[in-house]
């Protein structure tokens, strides 16, 4: 919803319109010396209202950004890579195996350090490898069907 235009303008809108300003600036929408006028009355502007006026024949967004048609043939933009469930899948169950390979190694060597300063413990670390690759290895052989 816009806001009512007699509604006093923050210090906050006049910089978002000065910023707006300037970014249209860059990109040759207006000149500098229009700029420059526009800032002064920006900064002047004690209303929404005036400060609608400023910018009334600016688009409120970059056209530029929009995507382009694809009824368009010479696009210039590059196609978007797209990866199947799959892929994903199997990339995702690399990084949840080599999580739990270094978390076990981790926990092995710390058991390992115990035992070998004579501290000879129960083999702890095998109640956080043990049930966590059951479970891994399950949806591994388990998991989604892989296409060919």
């Amino acid at each position: 919803m816009a806001p009512n235009p007699d509604i006093r303008a923050s210090d906050a809108d006049r910089d978002r319109v000065a910023a707006s300003l300037r970014e249209h600036c860059a990109e040759g929408r207006i000149t500098m010396d229009e700029m420059q006028e526009r800032l002064e009355s920006t900064y002047a502007a004690k209303t929404f209202g005036e400060l609608q006026e400023i910018t009334s024949d600016l688009p409120e967004e970059d056209l530029f950004q929009h995507p382009i048609p694809a009824s368009r043939p010479n696009s210039t933009a590059s196609p978007a890579v797209r990866r199947s469930g799959g892929d994903l899948y199997r990339q995702g169950g690399r990084a949840v195996w080599a999580t739990w390979a270094t978390v076990s190694a981790i926990n092995f060597v710390v058991w390992l350090a115990l035992a070998l300063t004579g501290n000879v413990v129960y083999p702890w670390w095998i109640w956080v490898a043990g049930p966590w690759g059951a479970v891994l290895l399950m949806g591994t052989i388990f998991g989604p069907k892989r296409r060919s």
